[in-house]
């Protein structure tokens, strides 16, 4: 069973959105690791998420985490950032053959108790079954259905799409359904699409 949180939550790379998803139900971003500091884009998408509905940045407890931390605080209002830290563990990740540089565990390697109570630290709005997350409108049926996916020219629509948006282009399918729930409207969203076909 997930906790579901009402902020979008960035993370420094997929093992960590792995390792974040099996235990929050949120909507989760990558920074690709230091990638995001040539991703103007994807640094627009944070503002507009921390935004729409809050963000905490969940990054590794070594200094390649808190240089992306950093940059992300300085890129942000700070008053729509929260920040969840992880301890300082000694050890390696499962999937690597010898521990990181400073022999730290990243959030990929730490147990899911130990997620929970960095974001519980940093403020985090856990949101019990009293208040559920509003259903999608967008899933992967209706992207397929607004031929975003799964169609001769999807790529290029969903390219169109991203680029009219201010939106990273090279969002997954999956991101960017995540994406468009929190930023936009169905009707919004409606008119978008209609500018594009």
């Amino acid at each position: 069973m997930t906790a579901a949180i009402k902020e979008a939550v960035v993370v420094e790379g997929k093992y960590d959105a792995i390792r974040l998803r099996s235990v929050v139900d949120a909507t989760i971003v990558e920074t690709d690791g230091f990638g995001i500091f040539r991703q103007p884009e994807k640094m627009e998408l944070l503002r507009r998420l921390a935004e729409a509905q809050g963000l905490i940045v969940l990054t590794d407890s070594d200094s390649a985490g808190f240089v992306i931390r950093d940059r992300i605080s300085g890129a942000l209002p700070k008053e729509l950032v929260k920040h969840a830290y992880i301890p300082e563990i000694t050890g390696k990740e499962r999937r690597k053959n010898k521990p990181s540089k400073e022999g730290l565990l990243g959030v990929e390697g730490v147990d899911g108790e130990t997620v929970i109570a960095a974001l519980w630290r940093a403020g985090a709005a856990f949101l019990d079954g009293a208040v559920e997350r509003p259903a999608p409108y967008l899933t992967k049926a209706r992207l397929y259905e607004d031929g975003l996916s799964g169609r001769e020219d999807s790529a290029r629509l969903r390219t169109a799409l991203l680029k009219r948006l201010g939106l990273p282009t090279r969002l997954s399918a999956n991101r960017m359904i995540e994406a468009l729930n929190v930023l936009l409207s169905e009707d919004d969203y409606r008119e978008v699409l209609a500018c594009l076909t």
